[in-house]
């Protein structure tokens, strides 16, 4: 999806769950998204961080970790449920050019109950480049 307003443009595109359903076709998302494009990828989970940058996306928006859900003092968590770094599995991180975020969410999995891991609804500001 192109989205302008009075200016360069931003192309979305998502994925869904590549962990559990496999349906994460990067190449297929970001067909027709110009190379020098602003784009950001939604993703169900951040475990594509590295075929997202590939792809030259340049932001990546996901959850499923819950942000751990069950942590360590300091919001470590003890699991994540992802084949990934724990730095992300919860909130911002960089991967080459591409900048990400893991949201923890307002659900839970499995167990009902969080802990050192408060829900979370998050608002991203976007901001032209001065």
């Amino acid at each position: 999806m192109k989205i302008e307003r009075g200016g360069p443009a931003i192309h979305l595109a998502g994925v869904d769950d590549a962990h559990f359903y496999r349906m994460d076709n990067i190449e297929k998302a970001a067909h027709g998204i110009p190379h020098d494009a602003f784009s950001i990828l939604l993703s169900h989970t951040p475990e594509i961080y590295r075929q997202a940058a590939h792809a030259d996306f340049n932001v990546l928006l996901s959850g499923h970790t819950h942000g751990g859900q069950m942590c360590l003092p300091g919001g470590i968590p003890v699991t994540l449920n992802c084949v990934l770094p724990r730095a992300m599995g919860n909130g911002s991180f960089k991967h080459h050019d591409m900048i990400g975020y893991t949201s923890a969410g307002a659900g839970v999995c499995i167990v009902p109950a969080r802990f050192n891991c408060p829900p979370e609804i998050t608002l991203h500001h976007l901001h032209r480049p001065s």
